[in-house]
């Protein structure tokens, strides 16, 4: 399945400090979700890192989302800060039982590696050999060691996308190793803290034009949520694409992404 160029959410949906800003005060937390999704067309699961949620909890998903909704969903740290890319196999194996119960819905995954994993050329390329064709992987190290060629033309065989990921900044060498890509924005250096401003996400917009062609499938998560910063900085992301001329997915109106102030 193909989706709109340029998906744009957030990391996670779950986060009660954005009840009486994203969400209406008086909306159960059950029903987030379903609010979310009315108002955006993509969600990265990273709650998936710390606990794999069960194959019935993803097929119940693939069930109530809306049709074409797209769900990215991060690695178990099982098998990347546990395991440390060793022994990849039933990991990767479990992981994708439960996570493939998305059905059509199934988005990229996440690999994010610990901060002192060092460069393994030779375990990154046994971990991707596990995922079939058809499930797109995304890798986002975080050891300055990775950032070699070895790496790159690794990532590139398999078509794999190297994450490019801002905190105050872009954090590693802009590959696009894939012919579709993955943004993570972590942390801007905005008000309120970790927002981002127009400067910043205009660079970013001119970044992801310069490395894809327009028609490329680009997956954009916002992840600086300490004052639910990320949907009013997805929206605004969104509105500067489209004024650049880029297709972008469904995302909420300006109204009703209010940010709390900084404390």
């Amino acid at each position: 399945m193909r989706w709109v160029p340029l998906l744009v959410g957030t990391s996670g949906w779950h986060y009660r400090h954005w009840r009486g800003g994203f969400y209406p005060p008086g909306l159960p937390a059950r029903r987030w979700l379903d609010h979310y999704a009315a108002r955006f067309a993509t969600v990265e699961l990273n709650n998936a890192f710390y606990r794999l949620p069960e194959a019935d909890t993803f097929a119940m998903w693939a069930r109530e989302l809306p049709e074409g909704f797209v769900v990215s969903v991060k690695m178990s740290r099982y098998l990347t800060h546990i395991k440390r890319l060793h022994e990849p196999a039933e990991p990767v194996e479990r992981f994708l039982s439960r996570a493939h119960r998305l059905g059509a819905k199934l988005g990229p995954v996440l690999l994010q590696l610990p901060p002192n994993l060092t460069c393994d050329t030779g375990s990154l390329r046994e971990v991707l050999s596990l995922f079939p064709a058809d499930v797109r992987v995304a890798f986002e190290p975080r050891h300055d060691s990775w950032f070699v060629d070895e790496v790159r033309d690794t990532l590139a065989d398999r078509n794999a996308a190297f994450c490019l990921a801002d905190r105050g900044g872009v954090l590693g060498p802009e590959w696009a190793t894939a012919d579709w890509g993955y943004v993570r924005f972590h942390c801007g250096r905005a008000r309120p803290e970790c927002c981002y401003g127009r400067a910043a996400l205009a660079r970013w917009i001119d970044r992801v034009s310069e490395l894809w062609p327009r028609s490329a499938e680009v997956f954009v998560y916002f992840n600086n949520d300490g004052h639910g910063c990320a949907p009013r900085d997805a929206h605004r992301f969104a509105y500067y694409a489209e004024r650049a001329g880029l297709e972008v997915s469904r995302v909420p109106g300006r109204g009703e992404t209010p940010v709390a102030a900084a404390g």
